[in-house]
């Protein structure tokens, strides 16, 4: 039990967005060691045939767990958890393997005026698992959905007139955001790259529409999870506890400098990547 308790959690993304859930994630778990793959060199996987995108998780979840022996996995990346998390589950029937889905459902309870916007990649929004989820809220709401290209990539690089510029075109080929009857009052990110963006979407429509993305529910998951199936794995503080957070170890497939560019800029660290190669 007590290896249990320096075992990390591994997260993975298909580059940097997955940073917004390891945020809420060492929020919610702060003494918990965590290791950290960005799959940028395969990405985008949101533009990606389904096929990549079960590859590439099978292969990244092999090295975590070989290589670090991870105690739970979390899909930091909407697409891949649509492509990928139920032959995760199957494949590793003994990890607690959380995923990552639009917020559809936080949103419909928010919304007023029963109109919600969803900004997605194309993979998300055409794989079976959203549309199931989709159809669970059949006549609950009525969703437009926006499917970004090119959007996580920019913000992937830091391409901030580009950021800018997709954001609103997408938004505005959306239609009318605000709190008036047939407006969109919500809208889901349903890409963790895009909480990158928020700053520029909240300007674009407006502070009154709240923007819901995911990471706090996988963080809150993941520790319930862990809690369940074995409370002792857990690093939690305790009020004698002088344990100190440490810092996430970070890996790369692609060009290490994306990665820590997003981490200092981001996460406020000063950490260094390392190339892998899977």
């Amino acid at each position: 039990m007590a290896a249990d308790r320096t075992r990390p959690i591994g997260v993975f993304d298909s580059g940097v967005g997955g940073l917004s859930v390891l945020r809420a994630l060492q929020a919610e778990l702060p003494l918990e060691r965590f290791v950290y793959v960005a799959d940028n060199g395969h990405a985008p996987y949101g533009e990606r045939d389904d096929a990549h995108v079960l590859r590439r998780s099978h292969a990244i979840a092999d090295y975590l767990i070989a290589s670090h022996g991870i105690k739970a996995l979390v899909v930091a990346c909407n697409t891949a958890t649509a492509a990928a998390i139920h032959a995760l589950r199957t494949t590793y029937p003994d990890l607690p393997i959380i995923g990552i889905e639009p917020a559809l459902k936080p949103a419909v309870a928010l919304s007023k005026t029963g109109v919600i916007g969803v900004m997605a990649t194309r993979g998300t929004l055409h794989s079976e698992k959203f549309r199931k989820l989709l159809s669970s809220l059949d006549g609950k709401g009525h969703f437009v959905l926006q499917a970004c290209d090119g959007l996580a990539d920019a913000i992937e690089n830091s391409d901030n007139e580009r950021v800018l510029g997709l954001c609103r075109s997408y938004t505005t080929g959306m239609g009318a955001f605000g709190t008036q009857a047939g407006q969109m009052d919500c809208l889901v990110l349903g890409c963790t790259h895009y909480s990158f963006a928020a700053n520029v979407l909240q300007t674009l429509i407006g502070a009154e529409v709240p923007l819901l993305e995911g990471g706090v529910s996988v963080a809150r998951q993941t520790r319930r999870l862990l809690e369940q199936l074995k409370p002792s794995s857990l690093g939690l503080p305790r009020p004698w506890s002088s344990a100190q957070s440490q810092a996430p170890i970070f890996y790369s497939t692609g060009k290490l400098e994306l990665l820590e560019s997003a981490v200092r800029r981001w996460l406020q660290m000063d950490d260094r990547a390392t190339l892998l190669n899977v």
